[in-house]
Order: C-alpha cells, then sequence, then structure tokens
C-alpha cells in the first residue's frame, strides 16, 4: 500500500465510527471471526480497544491484520484502523499507483 493510499483510507477513517470492541480478554477466535466478517462487508473498519484490554494496540493491530489478511491503515491512542478489498462487493476505489518517478 502506498502513502497516498494510506493517506486516502485514513480520510475516510475519519468519518466512521467504531464497529467493534475489544476488552479485557483481548483477540479471541469468535473476535477474529467479527473482524473478517466486518471486513469482508465494508473493507474498511475502527476497531475500538477499550481501557480494561492491557495489551499494547499497535500490536494487537499486528495480529488481527496478519489473521484477516488485512493492512493496518493506522493506530491512534486505543483506535485501530483495518482494510481489505473485498472479494464480493469492492465498495472502495483506491488512488492508482504511480510507477512513472519522472512525472
Amino acid at each position: 500500500m502506498t502513502s497516498k493510499q494510506r493517506a486516502y483510507l485514513k480520510g475516510l477513517a475519519m468519518k466512521i465510527n467504531p464497529i467493534l470492541q475489544i476488552g479485557k480478554s483481548s483477540i479471541t477466535p469468535e473476535f477474529t471471526t467479527a473482524v473478517d466478517e466486518a471486513l469482508e462487508a465494508r473493507e474498511l473498519i475502527k476497531i475500538h480497544v477499550l481501557k480494561n484490554c492491557f495489551d499494547d494496540p499497535r500490536g494487537m493491530a499486528e495480529i488481527i491484520a496478519e489473521r484477516t489478511h488485512a493492512e493496518v491503515v493506522q493506530v491512534i491512542g486505543k483506535k485501530i484502523v483495518l482494510y481489505r478489498e473485498s472479494k464480493d462487493k469492492k465498495q472502495i476505489e483506491l488512488p492508482k499507483q504511480n510507477r512513472d518517478y519522472n512525472k
């Protein structure tokens, strides 16, 4: 993912509310399944890490992204933003990757 694409997704993420929360039980298989389903339905999701969860949000974001084959867009404080292109319902059109660096 390019920095331009990441910046575009960050802009979109500012307008959405967290749809999932991580609590003291941290990352369970059920939570991973819920994230996977949410990514397929929405492509871009925001997760809120509750105060009673003592794990590092950045570390958890990497684990969730690895398990769901998603990209970590950003982690700010206790908020995690993930992106994964939907197989069936593509909704977000990312800016094209510019391969010609002379322009």
